[in-house]
Order: structure tokens, then sequence, then C-alpha cells
């Protein structure tokens, strides 16, 4: 009986469910990310990025763990402790953390780039953590829109990748691994208790991080990095995941993840709207290639 469950939490994972409305968490969480860049950036102006890391755990973890108790949520059982912090060091520590460092040289923009890898990578991750098999045609539609998204951001940057590069391809790693073992464990859990248990978790080396950066990086907080650093903590480390796990939930890790292939071409047009940053000629053809790539995605057995 306890095989024929596991059996059936798998096909959860692997394969997208019929349920009304699964992929609108999804959307909504993909939306809440798309400004993370720009929040970052506007951290940075009175931040290290070291303290941005550090404040944006410490006070998504306070703010999980206050929700935990008043739901008088259990903690979780033992067997789900390595997805746990699986999600606490690669969403709530490696990737906030790369992608501020990458932020410090490269603009908006381009830092997207590593939103464009992430896809392709959270898609091939989750099949090697489950065994799936989505369909040949999810890949060459998800490799399409990856292609189509990190010609458009390198091509809007004006040259081949930069040493940021770097911190943004280890983010992509760090984000994907926490991406396909949180979209894994939310078959067992509720999607707000996997990332509220992740960044209590992550809690002491977010309390360290702060301590660390406040001690040997300047601040000069304005009201635009207070308010950056917010929604960095409310929304891009709590609340947009709370979405983003129900949605991994309902429709799969692989469909959910080619979600994401809009966030960058979101993110450069809050960059245009928030920042002031120029919209490029390239970028009507590329929203068009993205979105078929979505919706074929999404219509394939994944």
């Amino acid at each position: 009986m306890r095989a024929q469950d596991s059996a059936t939490r798998l096909r959860a994972i692997t394969v997208p469910t019929s349920a009304p409305g699964g992929t609108l968490p999804a959307a909504l969480a993909v939306v809440a990310f798309s400004l993370s860049f720009p929040a970052t950036a506007m951290a940075l102006e009175g931040f290290g990025p070291w303290t941005v890391t550090g404040v944006r755990g410490l006070v998504a973890g306070l703010l999980a763990a206050a929700c935990l108790a008043a739901a008088r949520v259990p903690r979780p059982e033992r067997r789900h402790l390595p997805d746990l912090l699986t999600v606490a060091g690669g969403c709530g520590i490696a990737f906030p953390l790369f992608t501020a460092l990458a932020l410090r040289t490269s603009d908006t923009g381009h830092s997207a780039v590593v939103i464009g890898i992430l896809p392709l990578a959270t898609a091939v991750i989750s099949s090697l953590l489950t065994g799936g098999r989505p369909s040949r045609t999810f890949w060459t539609a998800a490799g399409i829109g990856a292609v189509a998204v990190i010609a458009f951001t390198l091509g809007r940057a004006g040259g081949p990748p930069t040493p940021g590069d770097g911190y943004l391809f280890a983010a992509v790693l760090a984000a994907a691994a926490g991406y396909a073992r949180g979209g894994r464990l939310a078959s067992h859990l509720p999607g707000w208790q996997v990332i509220g248990w992740a960044v209590v978790a992550a809690l002491p080396v977010s309390a360290a991080v702060t301590v660390g950066g406040l001690t040997v990086e300047p601040v000069d907080p304005g009201p635009g990095a207070l308010a950056g650093l917010l929604y960095l903590a409310a929304v891009s480390q709590f609340g947009g995941f709370v979405l983003w796990y129900r949605g991994m939930a309902l429709i799969g890790v692989p469909r959910a993840s080619q979600l994401q292939l809009a966030q960058p071409l979101l993110t450069l047009v809050w960059a245009v709207l928030l920042m002031g940053e120029r919209l490029p000629a390239s970028a009507p053809l590329t929203a068009v290639v993205v979105l078929a790539c979505v919706v074929v995605t999404q219509r394939s057995r994944a």
C-alpha cells in the first residue's frame, strides 16, 4: 500500500493534473519574481550584496516562523529534511547572494539571462530526480524558448558574457536544484509550508550573513533601497514561493518551470518603467517566440 502511495505521489510530480486554474499560481509567482532583479538593484543602492542577502533571508524567515506558529503547523518529518535544506541553501541563500553579486557589475536586463537558462535547468534536474520523461515536443519547445531568451538578453548587453555571468550561472544551478526539490516536496506538504520551513531552516545562516555584511559593508538606506529590500524579503523570498510551489504541485515541475521563460521579458518591462532603461526593438519578436514556446510546453506531455 505504501509503495502504491509513493507511485501516486511521483506521478503527481511528473504528470500535469487537470486541476482547474492550476497554472494561475505559478504564473502569478513568475510575475512576482520578475520584480526581483529591479528590487535587488534598488536595495544595492543602500546596502552591500551580503547585507541584502542576509536581511532578506532573516526577515523572510521571521515572517515564515510567525505564520507557521500561528497556524500551529507541526514540524516536517525527518525524511523531508534533505529537500528542505536544498531549498534553504539554493533559494534562500545561494541564489540571492549570487544574483546580488552579479548586479554590482551587470545591469538588470543583462542579468535576466539567468532566467533564460533557469526553466530548462529546472526541468532537467526535475527529470533526473523523479525519473520523469517529458515528451520530445516539450524539450524542443523548452530549448527554443531558452535560446530565444538567452540570445535576446546577450544581444541587448551588446557583447559576450561578462565575469558577472559566472555568478549568474552559479545562481541558475542553485535555484534549479531548489525549485526541483521544493516542487517535489510540494506534493507532500502545502507550498507555503515548503518555503516557510526552508527559510526558517536558513535563519542561522541568514543571521550570520546579516551580521557579517553589516560589519564590513557600507550602509546608506534610502526609501528606494528599503522598499527594494522589503519586497525581496516579503515577496521574492516568501510570498512568491508560496504561489510557485503551489503551482508546481498542481501542474508538475517541468511544466511550471517553463512559465518562467516569460520572466526576463517581464523583468525588462519593469526595468523600463521603474529604472528608465530602453526597450530594445527585438523585444516584441522575442515575446512572441517565448509565448509560443510556453503554450507548446503547457500543452505537451510533461
